[in-house]
């Protein structure tokens, strides 16, 4: 790649802000050439031009997305570093083939993003979208709200972010299922859970929570199927990305009154179009995929981010998910 002084790193389009005003952006100060966009890209000629000179980006905004067609006419891209857990904002067997390695950050922020998915849980079962909207509006609703300490939750998806939901909800006294691709007797003990098969989670859990990764085998994992065998008036959550959700299906289910519910923080797309029929429903609360977004999530994100370059420029590559 040559002397350190020749590397140019970019960061192609960091809106929302994530990482511009950094400190850890310092860090990089003498390792090479840092060129920061802080709008986004609005097509894909802009972006390319933005990161045409770039040997390594930090892609700070998974809205950001990398496909094929845009990989492949990026030469010089050797290194990509993602401010996110996921990477389903780049196309990984493309990055391969163009020889661009991508690194992400697992498990950097899975207690905020936890604790998050716990919000939702509470502020679902609770109705305090409904009810805030009704009081403003001059009501005063009578509605049962759902007690948790008892009830069932069920995982999809034991990672890090899985395993740390679990560690929650036994400490609120919930019963804890999950099921994943590869269930550990080790994780179980650990983090007070029970592997079970997917449709026996489905029908049993009162509480169910999407943390599996967006993957050609997991795309649309919940359908009109999925939903159908969930019991009625349970709970379904969503922070793990929007594509691992047939929306139509969920909207339907959540017509029908089949689901008590749903808290969403990812969208398929993103951001959810205006007159969405998921934003005239009483019975979901929304976050607009902020389930990392704390200072001290950010902060850890933007480290990692960086962390990861460093490492790449080191020699010794870390976080690599498509090697």
């Amino acid at each position: 790649m040559g002397q350190r002084d020749e590397v140019t790193i970019v960061i192609p389009g960091d809106d929302p802000p994530q990482i511009q005003g950094s400190p850890h952006l310092k860090r990089l100060e003498g390792v090479g050439r840092v060129v920061l966009y802080k709008d986004r890209p609005e097509t894909l000629e802009e972006k390319i031009t933005r990161a045409q000179d770039a040997d390594i980006m930090i892609n700070s905004r998974g809205i950001v997305k990398w496909p094929a067609e845009a990989l492949q006419r990026l030469p010089k891209l050797k290194m990509a570093s993602t401010c996110s857990i996921g990477t389903d904002m780049f196309d990984l067997e493309a990055a391969r083939s163009c020889d661009v390695l991508v690194c992400n950050q697992p498990g950097r922020t899975a207690p905020v993003v936890a604790e998050h998915t716990l919000g939702l849980i509470f502020a679902l079962s609770k109705r305090a979208a409904y009810f805030t909207s009704e009081i403003k509006a001059g009501g005063w609703p009578r509605l049962d709200n759902v007690f948790l300490q008892g009830k069932t939750l069920g995982i999809i998806g034991t990672g890090h972010i899985g395993s740390e939901l679990s560690r929650l909800a036994n400490a609120l006294g919930m019963n804890v299922i999950a099921w994943t691709f590869n269930p550990s007797d080790e994780k179980a003990a650990a983090y007070g859970l029970r592997y079970v098969a997917l449709e026996q989670l489905l029908g049993t859990a009162d509480v169910v929570s999407l943390h599996i990764s967006l993957t050609q085998d997991t795309h649309h994992l919940m359908g009109s199927r999925e939903f159908g065998h969930m019991k009625k008036d349970a709970l379904f959550i969503n922070c793990g990305r929007g594509g691992l959700v047939d929306t139509d299906a969920l909207i339907e289910a959540l017509k029908s009154g089949h689901l008590g519910g749903a808290g969403i923080d990812v969208f398929d797309p993103e951001p959810i179009p205006a007159g969405h029929p998921l934003l005239s429903m009483d019975q979901v609360v929304l976050t607009p995929h902020c389930a990392d977004m704390t200072p001290e999530g950010v902060d850890l994100l933007n480290e990692g981010a960086v962390d990861n370059v460093l490492a790449y420029l080191g020699g010794n590559p870390q976080n690599v998910v498509n090697p």
